[in-house]
């Protein structure tokens, strides 16, 4: 079983092309992102549409991607404001954008933006 307790929650700011698979996501986390995928964060993209997601991870032994495609509704768009890099979620962030329920994120906050 995969635990994200205790990680860091990383979101990509823009919309993501999710036919990307292992290879694809990784090279979006380590170039464009900035960050070391063995580090033990969670990246997690969302498309265009705002129906699907992806989050990536290392559990220690290897990549694990976890998708999603919402059945209904959108979740909140996390790009906008944000031109590029990383918006920095909450544990229960998380688990709101993966249920559809979280419809807007409040992108104004400093704690919650990395600009990579």
């Amino acid at each position: 079983m995969i635990s994200l307790r205790g990680r860091r929650v990383f979101a990509r700011a823009a919309p993501t092309d999710l036919r990307k698979g292992y290879s694809g996501l990784a090279a979006l986390v380590e170039h464009e992102l900035g960050h070391d995928l063995i580090a033990g964060d969670v990246f997690v993209f969302v498309s265009r549409s705002r129906k699907s997601a992806k989050a990536l991870l290392w559990d220690g032994t290897g990549l694990c991607i976890v998708c999603k495609r919402l059945a209904r509704g959108r979740s909140a768009p996390l790009w906008g404001r944000v031109e590029s890099g990383t918006v920095r979620l909450s544990q229960r962030e998380l688990r709101l954008l993966l249920s559809g329920q979280l419809q807007r994120i409040d992108l104004s906050r400093t704690s919650s933006l990395t600009t990579t």
